[in-house]
């Protein structure tokens, strides 16, 4: 089976619903691609989005690109609709000060139909994901 980065809009990926949104910095930049595109929390927390893959997935990696986060959380999904989310991931992020941070997490049981993914805290009011990639197979 071909490995694809399965966060992609034009693979399919899609975000459905984001606890803030600026009109400049929309959700759906995560999705898109491109780095230099993000979307910006609105200073409380937590903040958090889902992204829907229409399909099973089989995920193996998580690369994360982000600005001031300080404490990430990931949890997944198999069922039809975005509910029975499960604890996946938590990871506490290094500050980066004006560099993006990458953080790149290998995956176990990484099988879901959605991603919840919950900025739990930051480094200062406003926190930004410029991109999450997931790196794995339609299941």
């Amino acid at each position: 089976m071909r490995k694809a980065d399965l966060c992609l809009s034009s693979e399919g990926a899609e975000v459905i619903l984001a606890s803030s949104s600026d009109e400049k910095h929309p959700p759906e930049n995560i999705i898109d691609g491109n780095a230099e595109t993000f979307w910006t929390t609105t200073g409380m927390f937590p903040q958090e989005f889902i992204i829907s893959f229409h399909k099973h997935v089989k995920i193996e990696k998580l690369i994360i690109q982000s600005y001031l986060v300080r404490t990430l959380r990931v949890e997944k999904s198999t069922s039809k609709e975005p509910v029975g989310f499960e604890h996946w991931i938590e990871k506490d992020l290094v500050h980066t000060e004006g560099q993006l941070q990458n953080e790149e997490i290998m995956a176990h049981d990484g099988h879901a139909t959605y991603l919840r993914v919950i900025i739990l805290s930051a480094f200062d009011h406003f926190a930004s994901v410029h991109s999450i990639s997931a790196e794995g197979t339609v299941a």
